[in-house]
């Protein structure tokens, strides 16, 4: 995993390499990219788009992580969180309507940036970038399947359970203790995640490193030590879960 210090370092043609949205690209390719993208860091605690606002840029997380949310009335709610490699304020360019909702950086990031005229251009005339772009925005329709499904079938340690299996599949990489997931995530983010309290997050947090199954700093990063043992977790969450539904309907029916 390459440091934010390194990645400072590095020259932007070398970074474009290893991004989901220019894979495929010829030499050519990325080195135009490389002329017309520009690199920026955000200290954390930095909006990087505001919800409604016109769209005018397209950013690539090269370091770091942002939660994207919204604002119902006074409470804040976290529709993801997101880190190195992700894409955000794309979908404000495609169709040229507002920013539909808000981005804030959890920890100082290193992002890649293209103005819209620049990424219209990538999308008109780099044939691969359309087709990442597709794959990239289908896999997100995935996850909220699965965000749905998991907050109608699983507990709330099902839910966390799932939540970093999630995580470690899309960030995650092997350590001699386990798979870390180096996101700044505080426990009052993930409960708004999984749709649960910070109380009930903490209490599950703590049973799974009782049960060695994974471990966190109070600000990230995940260490799981078990994957096996989560994901079993979840399956018998799903149906415990299930059982306990079916119960009132039961005796409804008799």
């Amino acid at each position: 995993m390459n440091r934010m210090t390194d990645l400072r370092k590095d020259d932007t043609r070398h970074l474009l390499s290893d991004i989901q949205l220019f894979e495929g690209l010829t030499t050519a390719q990325l080195d135009w990219i490389s002329k017309h993208a520009h690199r920026r860091v955000f200290n954390a605690g930095t909006n990087v788009i505001t919800a409604e606002q016109p769209g005018e840029a397209v950013y690539i997380i090269l370091h770091g992580t942002v939660k994207i949310h919204i604002e119902q009335g006074e409470r804040d709610v976290i529709l993801s969180v997101l880190g190195s490699g992700d894409l955000l304020g794309e979908m404000s360019l495609i169709d040229s309507v507002g920013r539909s909702a808000s981005a804030v950086t959890l920890e100082t990031s290193l992002m890649l940036w293209m103005d819209k005229k620049t990424f219209n251009y990538l999308l008109d005339n780099f044939p691969p970038v359309a087709r990442n772009l597709v794959k990239i925005l289908s896999a997100r329709v995935r996850l909220s399947d699965q965000v749905i499904q998991s907050l109608a079938t699983l507990d709330v340690n099902g839910r966390v359970a799932r939540q970093i299996l999630a995580f470690a599949e899309r960030y995650g990489h092997e350590t001699p203790d386990g798979i870390r997931v180096p996101l700044a995530l505080t426990q009052s983010d993930l409960a708004d995640l999984v749709g649960a309290s910070r109380k009930r997050v903490n209490q599950t947090m703590v049973f799974f490193k009782e049960q060695g199954l994974v471990s966190a700093d109070s600000n990230g990063p995940f260490i799981i030590h078990d994957r096996d043992g989560l994901a079993k977790f979840c399956a018998e969450s799903a149906a415990s879960f299930s059982l306990q539904n079916d119960k009132p309907a039961q005796r409804f029916r008799e």
